[in-house]
């Protein structure tokens, strides 16, 4: 008797439904999504996974490559906006949105304290400072580029998640990226790749990735805007064959 209650405990041991009840592993969640729009040059609006809306560099309403429909300035409602620098093609809405929004303003403490914004909107800073809006860091750190008053910036935006993405503002390749690399480690890159008279082209953006960066997904940006500037044709160039590289088309949106 003994002998077959042992068999049966064997046998209920291996079974099918047993065998999938010990095996069974649980699904880990999918990551919610980090939503990009790129709205034309270097502006974009950024969605973190919690929900938070960030908006960089929002030179919309006389951008000639911002879509009709993300002109009207009414419909952007940030929890903060971010500005690289004071030039008009980076800085151009950012107050008249602040001012109908209440969002607050991130950018060079001497070109913030400019803004006709309410003081409790204010939040300058400068290279190495940080900044917490709603489920995400913000992070300053240096660009090589001009800009009056304040300086130049870039933004690490990094996410409850741990994920980061990387605004480079206008800049050209310069060895502290090594830094930004080292310290955040971005998995997304908006990267300047616009060239002209004022900053690196597109083959000085593939070789600033080279050197420096490890992204999951670099996107280029500041480019077709005006004459002078690399068109798409030049950035695809530039880029080559790195499959990490989405050209997007103003008014995309990107989930990642």
């Amino acid at each position: 008797m003994r002998n077959l209650l042992a068999a049966s405990f064997v046998l209920a041991l291996f079974t099918p439904s047993a065998a999938l009840a010990v095996r069974a592993v649980p699904t880990p969640a999918p990551k919610a999504e980090i939503k990009v729009t790129w709205l034309g040059h270097a502006a974009f609006e950024i969605v973190s996974p919690g929900g938070t809306v960030l908006l960089i560099d929002p030179f919309l309403k006389d951008n000639p490559a911002t879509p009709a429909d993300r002109k009207d300035l009414s419909k952007y409602k940030p929890a903060a906006i971010l500005v690289t620098h004071a030039h008009s093609d980076h800085s151009a809405d950012a107050a008249a949105i602040a001012k109908t929004s209440g969002a607050k303003l991130i950018s060079a403490y001497e070109w913030v304290d400019t803004q006709a914004i309410p003081k409790e909107q204010k939040m300058g800073g400068n290279v190495g400072g940080t900044f917490a809006i709603g489920d995400v860091t913000v992070h300053l750190v240096p660009a090589m580029h001009s800009s009056e008053p304040g300086r130049p910036l870039g933004f690490v935006i990094t996410f409850a998640d741990g994920r980061t993405l990387y605004h480079t503002g206008d800049t050209w390749l310069f060895g502290d990226m090594a830094l930004i690399q080292e310290i955040h480690k971005p998995t997304i890159i908006l990267m300047n790749s616009g060239g002209g008279p004022y900053t690196e082209g597109p083959a000085d953006a593939a070789l600033a990735i080279k050197k420096y960066f490890k992204p999951k997904f670099i996107i280029p940006m500041h480019f077709g805007t005006f004459p002078g500037l690399a068109t798409e044709a030049d950035v695809a160039k530039g880029y080559g064959k790195d499959k990490r590289v989405i050209i997007m088309k103003p008014g995309d949106t990107k989930a990642f």
